[in-house]
């Protein structure tokens, strides 16, 4: 799987852009705030439809501008697939696969495998509980249609539910509605609590291997699910927890309370780890992604570091820069130094100024 070329119109601080990627490490380099973050972004949003930083779609269109366009062609196992993407201020996006308009969004899912690696990636391990929840989301939304259809269907039951617990005094039907609700919030939640244990223990056998080398063998990684509730008692849970919703007017019981905890050598690093052990733990998460994408689709993801070098002190750097070299790789920083002197391959490098990219001859 590779990205073989770009184009942008009217995306974020580019009026017009096109580029030509190398199959294996394209380095983005130049000073903050001069535009290399958006280039990855506008990779990344044309695999998922959806940015990493959580924009909404007119927020990357062009100041004064109505429309952005995002034309991306790949190639996934010797054919060629383009994807037309417009951003639009006033209405939904429109994508287009090989010329042929798609009605859903989720369409789109499983052409382009990614794994996105950006500083604030690196507090994922001591930061809240929703940041793990939406790794796991992320990556099982990509690897699997059935699931993210469940996904989107169970939100929207909870957006559902949680308004009428803030309604139910104005409503005399309440009861039966929260019935009916619930009956389908037990449908689809119990799938994603399914699939969700099934990836963590795909996930174990990876993570635990690059964890320990990454180590030097001093540290054993293991990752525990922590589900607010299981498949078997969820029914009866939301039952018993009615009137507790009721009177906080939020629903309380469901995978969308669910938590990942990363157990380093026995111990809760969250807790009660070193920002050294967490920072450790997050890179032996990203790292694993790769293989775990590997092993669902028999495919590479395409790898987008954003900066992260810069967070990471020689040994992670080496590690990280070492266990890389066989994925298309699209990476930022601030200067060439420490790619240099890792050694790193430079297969094409790109300077980066205030909206203007230019391609630097091969170092």
């Amino acid at each position: 799987m590779i990205i073989k070329s770009m184009s942008l119109k009217n995306y974020r601080n580019y009026q017009t852009l096109t580029l030509d990627f190398d199959k294996k490490t394209n380095i983005f380099y130049g000073d903050n705030a001069q535009g290399k973050t958006n280039i990855l972004e506008a990779v990344y949003v044309s695999g998922t439809t959806k940015s990493h930083r959580s924009s909404k779609d007119q927020e990357m269109i062009r100041f004064s501008e109505e429309e952005a366009h995002i034309r991306t062609l790949v190639e996934k196992k010797g054919i060629e697939h383009k994807i037309d993407m417009h951003l639009r201020k006033n209405k939904s996006k429109g994508i287009a696969i090989d010329g042929i308009p798609i009605k859903k969004a989720s369409e789109l899912f499983g052409i382009i495998h990614f794994v996105f690696f950006s500083p604030e990636d690196l507090s994922i391990i001591k930061n809240g509980p929703s940041q793990r929840r939406r790794f796991l989301d992320i990556e099982l939304c990509q690897l699997d249609k059935i699931y993210l259809h469940h996904l989107a269907s169970y939100n929207k039951l909870v957006l559902q539910r949680n308004k009428l617990l803030k309604d139910y005094a104005f409503r005399a039907d309440y009861k039966e509605v929260l019935e009916v609700l619930d009956i389908q919030l037990v449908r689809y939640g119990t799938e994603l609590i399914k699939k969700r244990c099934t990836f963590i223990r795909e996930l174990n056998t990876i993570i635990g291997k690059i964890h320990t080398s990454l180590c030097g063998g001093k540290e054993q990684m293991l990752l525990e699910y922590e589900a607010n509730t299981d498949e078997t008692s969820f029914a009866t849970l939301l039952k018993k927890y009615t009137e507790r919703d009721l009177r906080q007017k939020t629903t309380t019981i469901g995978p969308h309370r669910d938590d990942l905890s990363f157990i380093v050598n026995g111990i809760d690093i969250r807790r009660y780890g070193s920002q050294g052990q967490q920072r450790t733990a997050a890179l032996s998460l990203k790292l694993s992604e790769i293989e775990i994408v590997k092993h669902f689709t028999g495919d590479t993801p395409v790898l987008l570091l954003d900066d992260v070098l810069s967070e990471l002190d020689s040994n992670r750097q080496n590690y990280l820069l070492n266990n890389i070299q066989d994925v298309q790789t699209m990476l930022t920083c601030t200067g060439l130094d420490d790619l240099i002197n890792h050694r790193f391959s430079l297969d094409r490098v790109y300077r980066v100024t205030d909206g203007m990219v230019t391609v630097e001859n091969q170092l």
